[in-house]
């Protein structure tokens, strides 16, 4: 080859390369123009439906169902059943309560598309995991059982919450959970199960959730939620189906982040899928644009079940250590931390015969369940109900008395700066504003707390 044939086929591949560029980053822009549309969709309905619930006059026996910053909902429903919680004043303190009222009505958080909760008696009963670890997810951990046996009084199964073993990965931190939070946890009737950790501990902190699974026992349904989440809703009522996994879509793009030359979304996923024999076509939404990150099965880890937790755990452990240690070309660009429990949380649901939550479910990310990440956040997104509820939980004596060391309760709750500063900063429409964002905020007016 002449030294005249090779600059033209550099220049042709060079061109070649442009081109590809090019149509990747038209298909992206238009992806994006895309999303913004539907977006812009979303909006204007529920500002229609906004405008058209206000207008509309209250039948009697009608629940309303607003937004998740509405509201209505929770005190109509409190104020139906005569069982009206008393609600803080902006501002204020929350006043110490020597118990944890058994009367109060649950708080519902009733978004649009969540239908009222039906009374079900085909639902099993089920046991849920959640980790505690330390002082900050074991004050999370006795949150969640308080908010548990107040909203879902109900509920029958085993509350476990998991305990790492300051042992191999986790060696040399201390994991146990503070006697305040443990008293808490028991008091709430919640089992505190000791494991140690095999494969991730301080390495990889989210690995608990997939270790942890072993202490369930086998063939019993059950429900993983993460720490920071508040249970708003009767889960006794829901309709669930335990032989069909699903997890939460309370979810953005994070991952992956495809490189400008490929490979794109669709051959990530689809090497994760024939890499472990699954069927990747079936797992496709195809009513979302090829290469757009919505069109491949994707959850938020802060909630899944499942039928087995020894199977699904299996699962979830074996394939987890299989991309972890071996990636393979297509996720060679592509960082597994902390994305790794979310990469391989759908491979394992699918593989089960499951696949996205249905309507049925929607409760899971509205009324029955709030994964709310951390005070901060809970304050700038969520609606007036988890306010509160996070407050009347704290009043109690047994959260109260481990709350007043904790810098966020004590400025967020207790000192009243997270009606009186911090939702001040977003108004109404806080869940709406993208987290980067909200972070980005609250940092600059010293209200975010970790």
């Amino acid at each position: 080859m002449t030294s005249n044939d090779k600059d033209k086929d550099d220049k042709k591949a060079k061109g070649d390369a442009a081109a590809r560029a090019a149509e990747r980053a038209a298909r992206q822009a238009a992806n994006k123009a895309e999303r913004e549309a539907r977006r812009a969709a979303r909006q204007a309905e529920r500002a229609a439906h906004r405008a058209q619930s206000e207008q509309a006059p209250e039948k009697p026996g009608d629940r309303t169902q607003d937004k998740p910053r509405g509201k209505a909902t929770g005190k109509a429903a409190a104020k139906a059943s005569g069982k009206l919680p008393a609600q803080p004043v902006a501002g204020a303190a929350p006043k110490a309560a020597t118990s944890l009222p058994s009367s109060v009505a649950p708080l519902l958080v009733s978004p649009e598309s969540a239908a009222e909760p039906v009374a079900k008696s085909g639902t099993p009963p089920f046991n849920i995991l959640v980790i505690g670890q330390g002082r900050r997810l074991g004050s999370e951990a006795a949150l969640f059982a308080a908010s548990l046996r107040r909203n879902a009084p109900d509920w029958r199964g085993r509350l476990i919450v998991a305990e790492p073993k300051p042992e191999g990965p986790w060696a040399g931190t201390d994991t146990q959970i503070p006697t305040l939070q443990r008293a808490a946890i028991a008091a709430f009737g919640a089992e505190i199960l000791p494991f140690t950790a095999q494969h991730f501990g301080a390495g990889y902190p989210y690995g608990n959730k997939i270790e942890a699974l072993s202490l369930l026992p086998a063939g019993e349904p059950f429900m993983f939620f993460d720490s920071d989440t508040l249970i708003t809703g009767p889960l006794d009522r829901m309709e669930i189906d335990f032989s069909r996994p699903s997890a939460s879509m309370r979810r953005t793009g994070t991952w992956p982040e495809p490189p400008l030359y490929g490979p794109g979304y669709g051959d990530i996923w689809k090497s994760l899928y024939d890499r472990f024999g699954l069927d990747y076509e079936s797992s496709l939404d195809k009513s979302q644009p090829d290469e757009y990150w919505e069109r491949y099965l994707y959850f938020n880890a802060g909630w899944f079940f499942g039928n087995d937790p020894q199977e699904f755990g299996r699962r979830f452990l074996d394939w987890s250590l299989a991309i972890r240690n071996e990636p393979g070309d297509a996720l060679a660009c592509q960082s597994l931390d902390p994305w790794l429990d979310q990469i391989t949380l759908p491979l394992v649901i699918h593989s089960l015969g499951g696949g996205r939550p249905g309507p049925e479910l929607a409760g899971l990310d509205g009324w029955a369940s709030c994964h709310y990440r951390n005070l901060s956040l809970l304050y700038a997104r969520e609606s007036d109900e988890v306010v509160a509820l996070i407050e009347d939980l704290a009043a109690d004596y047994r959260i109260s008395t481990f709350f007043a060391e904790d810098e966020a309760a004590k400025q967020l709750i207790i000192e009243g700066k997270g009606r009186s500063s911090v939702r001040p900063l977003f108004g109404d429409n806080g869940s709406e504003w993208p987290e980067k964002k909200i972070r980005q905020t609250l940092r600059r007016a010293d209200l975010w707390f970790r």
